[in-house]
């Protein structure tokens, strides 16, 4: 079983910027590991991904703010985030994924908040 825990959220000024960071328990290959959030009355929706080769995708929102990055031996994932805007204020869930004879396996964080305060 894998487990996602999440850090650094936190209270920030428009403008700001803050590092999340998951990391994944166990040594389990992972495939495709990212970024969600919601917001209060919203759905959950992607920020950003990472394929395990490193291939990036960004929410249009946060493209040229955002950064995700992965290190594989650490089975972790971050995402710097600058500019923060008070929209961008939002529960951020980690998520990867594997597949395991050929069914695919999705793992969730608990979340962290991120508040942006203008």
């Amino acid at each position: 079983q894998v487990q996602l825990v999440e850090s650094g959220g936190g209270l920030v000024q428009a403008g700001g910027s803050l590092r999340l960071s998951c990391a994944a328990s166990g040594s389990i290959s992972l495939n495709v590991m990212g970024w969600y959030r919601q917001a209060p009355g919203k759905q959950r929706e992607l920020v950003a991904d990472i394929t395990n080769g490193g291939t990036g995708n960004y929410a249009d929102s946060v493209k040229d703010r955002f950064t995700i990055s992965r290190d594989n031996a650490k089975n972790t994932v971050y995402l710097q985030m600058n500019s923060l805007k008070p929209e961008d204020t939002a529960v951020y869930y980690c998520n990867a994924d594997r597949y395991r004879w050929g069914a695919r396996i999705l793992y969730w964080g608990q979340g962290t908040q991120v508040t942006v305060s203008s």
